[in-house]
């Protein structure tokens, strides 16, 4: 009973559980709006919200994003829920219809999935806090506007009537990433291809000038007769703007209805016509110009473009003001690093130690191969001399740390070599029989081999010590062979002359003798044989009868 039970339980948990998954990633959920970025309480800097971050993490295909800039109320919330065919109450809020206004920026939850050039592209629309409200400074204007510059696909710059002069000023910061980040040189890959630029500029009336011709209007050079240094900025502005050529559109929509405070009860039937055939139009503009964004080469899935949100959060909180530059060095600092891993991996291949200029050959090849890769993936033109002069910092830090590491091993090997070379001398100094012959052979085979394998900086310095301990070993075995010959002779002619000492008189002793031994030995053995065959003779003599 207790068994079965806690089974039940179990498959009661897992079944919750599941049931839970299945609602966590229901699409429903996602058919909202979400913030990414906020401001931080000063309202100067933004900060990532976790929320808005974690609906773009689940996107799998590549990300492409339609972000809205302009003025405080010019009606950026509602034309995003135009292009999304939402209604206020249920896409972004719009700012005189809801307590809740934008603040930092919001995404559109559930992307717009769209084949562009035969790939499946989700597409994101972004809304973001209008400029010059009340309250904030205009450095956190700055920062949501390049956010929005640096991030986005299609960048719909709103504008209400006409192009003002701050309009255009507002827009250098994006001409300066442009210029930094996009086609450096023509045919070449992109490293970072900026937004396209969509101005979109809503009036109440359409008779006179086109919107292009307003806004090359706009961007035409003022004259500068006087040479007034205020109007020479303004052209240089206008002269950057120049490069977007291609990369920028224009665009009018006519206001949608006189009473914009009730435009989000009005459906389509009741909205100016004129206004509804435009809005399509809009919305197959920017289908048509939408693309992946691409950093060096690569669209961006979900998780790979929070990655990249979050350096460019850093590069513009970075300073008190975001700067092209403090955004390029961010972007570089990825490229720096993989450029230093190289740097590291083709010195390590190399085997400490050795000698310093084949280390220094080493170090300018390894340096040429790493700034080939940087000078191929860097970002910018103008600010990435700063990121060049970093790059060459960090590469001769670490070749400060492999100068250091090979001069230790150096001094390592060469002492290893010293020291067996000062042990074989006193080897050989101890021999038993002492050998001028060997000695020389060893010292030589020592001399030679320390030669031949202690490499690198402390070489010269061993050396020095090497040549006064072989000299000093020399001197000591010379003195000492010298003095155990000198011991040798010495004896030598000790025994030479104790034996010359005693010599004469045991000679002569010895001779007495052996005359002794021939005169007495020899008269006694005669008388011993003579005598008995000389009585012999005379018996015999006696015996015999006589003749005569």
């Amino acid at each position: 009973m207790g068994a079965s039970f806690r089974s039940l339980a179990f498959w009661v948990v897992v079944l919750g559980f599941f049931l839970a998954s299945a609602a966590a990633s229901d699409p429903d959920d996602f058919r909202r709006a979400f913030p990414i970025v906020e401001p931080d309480s000063e309202h100067t800097k933004i900060r990532l919200a976790r929320e808005g971050l974690e609906a773009i993490q689940r996107i799998t295909n590549p990300i492409a994003v339609v972000a809205v800039i302009g003025p405080y109320r010019s009606g950026k919330s509602f034309l995003l829920n135009q292009l999304l065919s939402l209604s206020c109450d249920e896409g972004f809020g719009v700012g005189h219809m809801r307590d809740t206004k934008t603040k930092g920026m919001w995404v559109w939850g559930t992307p717009v999935e769209l084949d562009v050039d035969g790939t499946k592209v989700s597409i994101l629309y972004l809304d973001t806090e209008g400029f010059e409200s009340v309250g904030k400074s205009n450095v956190y204007d700055d920062r949501i506007f390049a956010l929005a510059t640096v991030m986005s696909s299609v960048l719909i710059y709103n504008l209400p009537e006409t192009i003002r002069e701050a309009d255009i000023s507002r827009l250098s910061f994006a001409v300066e990433i442009a210029e930094e980040f996009y086609g450096r040189v023509k045919g070449q890959d992109v490293a970072f291809e900026p937004a396209k630029l969509l101005w979109l500029i809503q009036r109440d009336f359409l008779q006179g000038k086109s919107v292009q011709e307003m806004v090359n209007e706009a961007l035409r050079r003022v004259p500068n007769n006087n040479g007034d240094r205020n109007i020479d900025q303004v052209n240089q502005i206008r002269d950057s703007l120049a490069i977007m050529g291609d990369n920028s559109t224009a665009f009018s929509l006519p206001q949608p209805h006189l009473q914009r405070t009730k435009l989000c009860d009005m459906k389509d039937s009741e909205l100016d016509q004129l206004y509804v055939e435009k809005r399509e139009q809009l919305k197959q503009l920017v289908a048509t110009i939408i693309r992946p964004k691409i950093i060096q080469g690569k669209p961006l899935n979900g998780n790979e473009f929070v990655a990249f949100l979050e350096q460019i959060l850093e590069a513009l909180n970075k300073g008190e003001i975001p700067s092209t530059g403090s955004i390029v060095e961010v972007f570089n600092k990825v490229i720096l690093e993989r450029c230093l891993k190289l740097y590291s991996q083709r010195m390590d291949i190399m085997r400490l130690p050795m000698q310093e200029n084949r280390l220094q050959e080493v170090h300018e090849e390894s340096k040429a191969g790493s700034k080939k890769l940087f000078d191929r993936q860097r970002f910018g033109r103008h600010h990435a001399e700063q990121s060049i002069v970093k790059l060459d910092d960090e590469i001769q830090k670490v070749y400060r740390t492999f100068l250091l590491e090979n001069e230790y091993q150096s001094s390592k090997l060469c002492e290893a070599k010293y020291t067996e070379c000062e042990d074989k001398m006193d080897h050989l100094q101890v021999m038993r029989l002492p050998s001028m012959a060997k000695f020389s052979a060893g010292f030589l085979q020592c001399n030679e081999t320390f030669e031949r394998q202690c490499v690198g900086p402390s070489k010269e310095l061993y050396k020095q010590k090497m040549m006064k301990m072989l000299g000093k070993s020399r001197s000591l075995f010379i003195k000492d062979y010298n003095d155990r010959l000198s011991n040798w002779l010495v004896i030598f002619s000790l025994t030479v002359a104790m034996v010359g000492r005693w010599a004469i008189p045991i000679g002569i002793l010895l001779l007495v003798l052996l005359l002794y031994w021939r005169c007495c030995g020899s008269r006694k053995s005669g008388s011993h044989w003579l005598l008995p065959l000389y009585n012999n003779r005379h018996r015999d003599g006696d015996s015999r009868p006589r003749s005569d």
